[in-house]
């Protein structure tokens, strides 16, 4: 059996336009470490048949971000809020926040687990 240890990742993807109001956002809110990757991807949003060099092209891949946030005092729901708040437009490509448990923290550095890893 798992042990829940009320400790959860945040996984945002979305459009990099609003990711330094987000980032102020979450700062006020408690939540100051995160990481960002450049992502590309598809969804349902519809590619644009574009021109290059005379041959068309259809670009149905997104840049993206990818922002990951590992939750333990502040609120999940908290999060999910201010995410939806801040890049909320009601337009498609705003994005998709996933919510995964954390079974297991461990600090290489220091072999700290659980809370005390983070």
């Amino acid at each position: 059996m798992v042990e829940e240890t009320g400790i959860f990742k945040v996984e945002i993807i979305t459009r990099d336009g609003k990711f330094y109001e987000l980032q102020k956002a979450l700062k006020e809110v408690g939540i100051t470490g995160i990481t960002v990757t450049n992502a590309l991807g598809t969804g349902l949003q519809k590619g644009e048949l574009e021109l290059y060099r005379g041959v068309k092209h259809d670009s149905s891949v997104f840049e993206r971000i990818k922002i990951e946030i590992v939750v333990h005092d502040v609120p999940v729901d908290t999060v999910i809020d201010v995410t939806k708040h801040v890049l909320g437009t009601g337009q498609p490509g705003d994005g998709k926040i996933f919510v995964y448990p954390i079974v297991r923290v461990v600090d290489i550095r220091t072999g700290n687990e659980g809370r005390e890893a983070l």
